[in-house]
This record gives structure tokens, C-alpha cells and sequence, in this order.
């Protein structure tokens, strides 16, 4: 077929929409921007009405590039926000991205139960945690009871934006199962998260297949009115699809400013520590894993603390041995989400020496993201997923330091694939499923390349393995500490 789907991934500052060809080959694409306001409690939110007019224009930009017949939209984004919503469908909030923790205290609260916090987890896949709706609507509930009152729904932020295109609130079961509240095996609203949050279902948007069609309402972007719109799901799911690690035992691994390790099964669960996530992608397919909130930022602070452009510091870390003239690092400088899934931890390096400078020191840093993502791959493996082959994507692999860093944490070859669009593309992919145009969502995997691969270093590779157990049990003594 020669005609194309677009992908439209709503992110956290700008939305970009691919038009994708079954083959998965992007044609066209185009961008728009918005801000993320931050605050100092806290606070990241977006507004949604911004983000709709960037996804319009974005939308409209890329139709006019395209060359070829236009089957239907399909959607991706980002994960965890949450807006309340009047009777006209009109926003009573900003946007709360999943970066926004003002919810910091209230998980705090709900996790001291330790029980409740596994009970909630083992049933809804998401851990309790600020990033998550379930503690932010208990913090609306507790801080902003009038508003609460005047909240006819509570959704998503990509629910918003397909509302305004089809003129129906509907939310799938992939985003549905990153707000904490969803029931993972009965793919229906869990009661006692929805008291938690204190809503009650009428209040949410109505479940739908990730796979769902619905109608283009208005002929947004001068498409025809009419034209199937696909529900899509969350880009974490989608960005798996993107890049064709859909087959047991592949997973797919990004690395920007944070990263993420994700693997594909067909059954909803998680890890008995409650360390990964479990989100559903469709057709019966399961995304297991966790993302971390320290990636390529612990480089970007090191070139801020010591004055040195990026490239040069990374180029004066790579000489340095691996291991770090034994310096650990526990990276977290915002925080942690997997494999702990605590906000307050801060970054500590343990065994600092007199002789070691901002090259060491770096290089420390950068193989303490390495043993955290190393982490999550072992909780993954924990909870049943074997892991085979590890498909890598972000702007920190650009470089050579990081590519041999991580394989080395994992003791694992990476394969790298040109993914820089990966959710787009993941939600295009699905849109030509959902048309019935591929076989299966496993078919993904049979469109991607490697492009080229990394090996770990073994002596490396041996070394911190062993430093992994110390790790942990220094994460676990610092918590006792009183910050």
C-alpha cells in the first residue's frame, strides 16, 4: 500500500507527527513546540490548549509534505499527565506531566504502608509514586477540594486533544495503565485506587482498545471529516513498537537526558519487589520495565560544575579506566524512579580521593546510570522476562563513552537502530494494524535494522557486577540517613 498513517506523539515539549508507510518508512514529518512551566513546589504542567494548537499545526504542516493518499491518524504520548475537565470538555487545570511531583508527600504517605504500596502495584502495574495520577488526584482531592467539585472529568492530556479531534473523551488501555488506576488483568478501572484518588469511574474517560477507531469530527489539519482516528497508546509502549522490540526477549532501551529499559510479553505482572512497571501495548501485549530520571543529565551537570564543554569532558572520562580509579556514584541527582521508585534519594559518590578529578569523577557519574539501568534489567529479569537482545536508542549513545558504559553494566551486546522518532513511528505502525493492514504487532520487528552494535568489555563487565550488590545496600543505608 502506498498511502501512509500519521503517527501523532503529543511529548512533553513539543508534539511531532510522521507520516509513516506500512513498511515503516517515514516520509514526512514535522514539529511543534510548547513550554513545560515548572514551579518551586514542584509544579511541571503544560498548557493543554497550547498543546492542541501545536498538534494542529504540526498536524496540518505535515499533511501538506506528504505525497500520497492519507489513511488515518494514530496517537501517541507522553505518559502520566493528568487535567480536570469541565461539562463542555474545556480545561478547569493545566496539564500535570509526569514530571510534575508536587505529590511528593502523599506517595510518601501511601508508601509507608508498604503492603497497600505492593497491593497497589501488583494490582495496576504502576508504582506509587508522585509521576503517577493516582497520587495526584489524592493531592487535588486534599489541596483543591473546590475545584474538585467543579471537575466533571479527569483525563489525560492526549484524551483532551482526541476529544477535540473525534468529539468523544475516551482514554485506552495503555495510558489507562500509567495512571495507577487501572485493574492490569481485567482492563477495568480498580476500585480501590479509584477511592485513593477519590473519583469515582463516571468520572474518567471510557476504556477503549488501544486499537479503537474512532471518526475524525472536523476535519482538523483539512482532513476529511470522517477519516479514522486511532486511540494509540503511551510512548513508552509505542517507542518498543517503533523501534520492532515486540518479540519475547527483545527490549528496547533508550538513553537521553533520562532513559528507559522496556521489554515486550503477553501477560500483564510485575517483579514481587514492586521495582518495574507494566503497561499494556495491545493486541494482548504487555510492556515490562522501568525509566529512570538520570541519564544524560549526569554529563550535563558535570560540564556545568566544572566549566568544560560536554565533548571535551566526555572525551577526557573516556580515557580514564573503566572503573573509575574505584569511585561508585549513586547518580541521583533528580531523584529516582526504577528500580526504587523514591524521589528523595540524592547522588553520593563513595570512595572519593584526594587525586581524583573531574574526568574521574565523570566517569563515576556516567557508570553510576549504567548500574542503576543495570538494575531495572535485572528486576525484569526478576519478574519472568528473559532478555535476549537489547535494541538501544537517545542522543547520549551518540558518543562512544556511554554505548561501551552501559553494555557493560548489562554484560550484554547493544544494538543500536535509528529510532529518534520510535513513538511516532510505534503509533503509525499500530494505526496500520488497527486498519488491519499488519499481520501482527510482531511484524514490527521484521522493519527495523541495526544499524551497528556494541560489545561489553568483559573485565569491565565482570567489575561491576560485583560493585552492583554494594550499590544497592549503600541506596538502602543512605535512606536511613535524615536529609
Amino acid at each position: 500500500m502506498t498511502g501512509v498513517v500519521l503517527g501523532v506523539d503529543l511529548g512533553t515539549t513539543a508534539t511531532k507527527v510522521v507520516a509513516t508507510r506500512l513498511d515503516g518508512r517515514v516520509v514526512a514529518t514535522a514539529e511543534q513546540g510548547y513550554a513545560l512551566e515548572t514551579g518551586e513546589h514542584g509544579e511541571a504542567v503544560q498548557d493543554p490548549q497550547a498543546v492542541l494548537a501545536a498538534a494542529t499545526k504540526a498536524l496540518t504542516e505535515c499533511v501538506e509534505r506528504v505525497d500520497g493518499e492519507i489513511e488515518a491518524l494514530s496517537f501517541s504520548s507522553a505518559m502520566h499527565t493528568l487535567l480536570a475537565l469541565d461539562g463542555n470538555c474545556e480545561p478547569l487545570t493545566p496539564a500535570l506531566s509526569w514530571a510534575d511531583h508536587r505529590a511528593a508527600d502523599i506517595a510518601k504517605r501511601l508508601r509507608a504502608d508498604e503492603q497497600l504500596a505492593l497491593d497497589l502495584h501488583a494490582a495496576t502495574g504502576a508504582p506509587v509514586h508522585p509521576s503517577f495520577p493516582l497520587t495526584k488526584l489524592a493531592w487535588f482531592a486534599e489541596h483543591e477540594p473546590e475545584l474538585c467539585t467543579r471537575a466533571v472529568k479527569w483525563a489525560g492530556l492526549k484524551d483532551y486533544v482526541l476529544a477535540k479531534f473525534t468529539g468523544r473523551l475516551v482514554t485506552e488501555h495503555s495510558n489507562a495503565s500509567g495512571t495507577g488506576m487501572l485493574d492490569m488483568r481485567r482492563l477495568a478501572w480498580h476500585e480501590p485506587a479509584l477511592a485513593i484518588a477519590g473519583v469515582h469511574p463516571d468520572q474518567l474517560p471510557h476504556l477503549v482498545e488501544p486499537t479503537k477507531a474512532l471518526a475524525m469530527a472536523n476535519g482538523i489539519g483539512g482532513l476529511p471529516s470522517g477519516l479514522p482516528v486511532i486511540a494509540g497508546g503511551g510512548d513508552g509502549p509505542l517507542a518498543n513498537l517503533g523501534v520492532g522490540a515486540v518479540r519475547p526477549g527483545m527490549a528496547a532501551l533508550s538513553l537521553g537526558t533520562s532513559g528507559a529499559l522496556r521489554v515486550v510479553r503477553d501477560r500483564p505482572g510485575v517483579d514481587e519487589r514492586g521495582r518495574v512497571f507494566c503497561y499494556a501495548l495491545a493486541d494482548g501485549l504487555w510492556v515490562l520495565g522501568g525509566s529512570v530520571s538520570n541519564g544524560g543529565v549526569v554529563a550535563q551537570w558535570a560540564s556545568e560544575v566544572f566549566g568544560v564543554p560536554m565533548p571535551e569532558l566526555l572525551a577526557e572520562a573516556e580515557s580514564e579506566p573503566p572503573g573509575a580509579a574505584g569511585l561508585l556514584a549513586l547518580p541521583y541527582l533528580l531523584g529516582e524512579r526504577a528500580p526504587w521508585w523514591d524521589p528523595d534519594p540524592r547522588a553520593v559518590l563513595v570512595g572519593l580521593r584526594r587525586e581524583h578529578g573531574r574526568a574521574v569523577i565523570t566517569r563515576a557519574m556516567i557508570e553510576g546510570v549504567g548500574q542503576q539501568l543495570a538494575l531495572v534489567l535485572d528486576a525484569v529479569r526478576d519478574a519472568g522476562a528473559a532478555v535476549h537482545e537489547i535494541r538501544a536508542t537517545g542522543g547520549a549513545f551518540r558518543g562512544p563513552l556511554w554505548s561501551s558504559v552501559v553494555a557493560a553494566a548489562f554484560g550484554q551486546e547493544l544494538s543500536f537502530v535509528d529510532g529518534n522518532e520510535g513513538s511516532g513511528v510505534g503509533a503509525a505502525l499500530l494505526g496500520w494494524r488497527a486498519l488491519g493492514e499488519l499481520p501482527s504487532l510482531d511484524a514490527a520487528a521484521d522493519l527495523v535494522t541495526p544499524v551497528g552494535t556494541v560489545a561489553p568489555e568483559e573485565i569491565a563487565s565482570r567489575r561491576m557486577a560485583r560493585n552492583r550488590p554494594a550499590l544497592e545496600r549503600i541506596y538502602e543505608a543512605l535512606r536511613e540517613l535524615d536529609s
